[in-house]
């Protein structure tokens, strides 16, 4: 059902917010036996997740955005200890992914080492780059093959951690395993799979991401060329017309009864195809991705989100799948294009109207239109949580007061604004 929301919260108050959202973050927080703090996915799970997607490594930058813009050793001390319980998750953890294994877990360790100087986060970093390394079978390391799963995803953590030769060898698969299509190049997602995803998190433009991220960092045209072809492929598949870029989940569509043919968000939607786009913009010198990217933001704010218009449609707070993700690009948007805040307003004021505040602090409930009950058990971490939100509602609060839009930890799958480019 549509609802409206106030928009005339200040920052102040999105700031009291985001600090009652750390101290329910804190407070489900599990004391690892002689490894410091973890998180688990939701409160009521068993087992710690170290995930950067969905547990512990995904919480940590926030904790270190915490620290900075409350200049409060709570956080820092909180990330420190969290730092040891992914450490000791590393030697036993399997999958190699950013968003689901090692490299994602590195990430999150080196940030650490990198703000509080912490050598041992840095020595676990350095022996998670070393396991990654030495599985890779020459193509791939699973069967996913994408940013969330596969060789993107890790060569943008390799090339975060200063590691060119490993960006490298993880994205060369690419320029063989391509397959034409009638506007450029797609590649197969997950082995076995007949549907060829188009979006950030699984699919082509994501695949396009990191080939020009690496290409332009190693000098590597050859990678940034293909990466111009998948992005080729992707455009083509515009359904919006002109004004608007709109592309489907997949082709054929993969699950169809449960997956919507069209998605918004940051995962298989505009609003990460235009961070692919901004990226493209910078990388190829070509004014043409920003109205690409215009056009993507465009098709966002005219979707009816953050609205939950009819069931299923914007049932997410999170920054993967939900409003957090629109709000990052809104932000980059008002950073580096000079757009007005009225539009990233009106996705913090809902943030604020679908928080549940208590005495243990504040959380957001994401929902399933299909269960019942329809609302989910809070979730900690960055994709679905509380640390996904918080990030994005502190950077709002320092751009709302004029200071620094920066965020302390660099994500790999969102570019720095890029103030020359602002109108």
């Amino acid at each position: 059902m549509a609802t409206e929301v106030a928009t005339n919260i200040t920052v102040d108050e999105v700031e009291a917010l985001s600090a009652d959202a750390l101290r329910w973050l804190l407070g489900s927080a599990r004391e690892a036996e002689g490894a410091g703090l973890a998180w688990t996915t939701t409160p009521s799970d068993d087992e710690p997740d170290p995930r950067l997607y969905s547990g512990t490594a995904g919480v940590i930058p926030v904790l270190l955005e915490a620290w900075r813009h409350f200049d409060d050793d709570r956080y820092g001390d909180a990330a420190l200890r969290a730092a040891r319980s992914v450490s000791a998750a590393v030697d036993g953890w399997e999958d190699d992914s950013l968003y689901g294994g090692l490299a994602g877990m590195a990430f999150a360790l080196r940030a650490v080492h990198e703000e509080l100087h912490a050598p041992d986060a840095a020595a676990a970093a350095d022996r998670a780059w070393e396991r990654v390394r030495a599985r890779f079978d020459g193509t791939r390391w699973s069967n996913w093959f994408e940013l969330m799963g596969g060789n993107a995803g890790i060569g943008l953590g390799a090339l975060a951690a200063g590691d060119a030769d490993l960006a490298v060898l993880a994205l060369e698969p690419y320029l063989r395993t391509a397959e034409q299509s009638p506007a450029g190049v797609h590649w197969e997602a997950l082995a076995g799979r007949a549907s060829r995803f188009h979006h950030l998190s699984h699919g082509t433009l994501g695949i396009a991401y990191a080939l020009a991220r690496v290409g332009r960092a190693t000098g590597r045209a050859d990678l940034v060329e293909l990466a111009r072809a998948g992005a080729a492929d992707a455009v083509a598949r515009n359904e919006a017309g002109p004004d608007g870029f709109l592309v489907p989940h997949s082709d054929p569509q993969d699950h169809p009864g449960r997956t919507e043919r069209f998605s918004y968000g940051w995962c298989h939607g505009p609003t990460g195809d235009a961070q692919a786009f901004r990226l493209l913009r910078d990388v190829l010198d070509d004014p043409a991705w920003q109205t690409l990217a215009d056009r993507c933001w465009h098709t966002v704010t005219h979707s009816g989100l953050p609205r939950r218009l009819r069931p299923g449609f914007w049932d997410n707070s999170g920054r993967c799948c939900g409003t957090a993700g629109v709000l990052a690009l809104a932000c980059d948007r008002m950073a580096e294009q000079g757009d007005q805040p009225d539009f990233a307003r009106l996705l913090v004021a809902d943030l604020v109207s679908r928080a549940t505040v208590d005495t243990d602090g504040a959380r957001w409930s994401n929902v399933e239109h299909r269960a019942t009950p329809s609302t989910l058990e809070p979730h900690t971490g960055w994709a679905m949580g509380n640390a996904g939100i918080v990030r994005e509602l502190l950077r709002f609060v320092r751009m709302g007061r004029g200071a620094d839009l920066r965020y302390v930890v660099t994500w790999p799958d969102q570019p720095v604004v890029n103030r020359t480019r602002t109108r």
